[in-house]
């Protein structure tokens, strides 16, 4: 794919995700000298933080309305939660599959599914309690 092509950019997701996959520690990634490796061995919480951080920029970039920055901080953050993907064993796919599912619901209604969904399961964890 060239730099700037529109062909299947979830291929360069995917690709990304396998070069990340590979700096595993794990898979010998080597902390001294991957940051990937780094951030990978430090664990869940500076996964999570650094996720946050990068979120925080890209609502700053927006404040500013600097579309190159707004653009560099979103890939800053989509790199880092691809990087949080790997950590949870997940693919950028399972991400896009999602979407996908998504396509063509209404948000409102998507909203209200999850809100539902979640209240049954609050339920179903009291009556378990219950039975106890």
């Amino acid at each position: 794919m060239t730099k700037g092509s529109t062909t299947n950019r979830s291929d360069t997701l995917a690709h990304l995700a396998a070069v990340i996959a590979t700096r595993r520690p794990a898979a010998g990634g080597d902390p001294e000298k991957s940051y990937v490796a780094r951030l990978l061995s430090k664990g869940t919480d500076a996964i999570l933080k650094k996720v946050g951080e990068e979120a925080t920029e890209v609502v700053m970039a927006g404040k500013d309305a600097d579309r190159d920055k707004i653009i560099g901080e979103m890939a800053d953050l989509w790199f880092h939660c691809l990087v949080a993907l790997d950590h949870f064993g997940l693919q950028p796919d399972d991400v896009l599959t999602e979407l996908a599912r998504r396509e063509g619901l209404s948000g409102l209604e998507e909203f209200a599914l999850r809100k539902a969904q979640g209240r049954e399961a609050e339920v179903e964890a009291l009556n378990i309690k219950g039975e106890r």
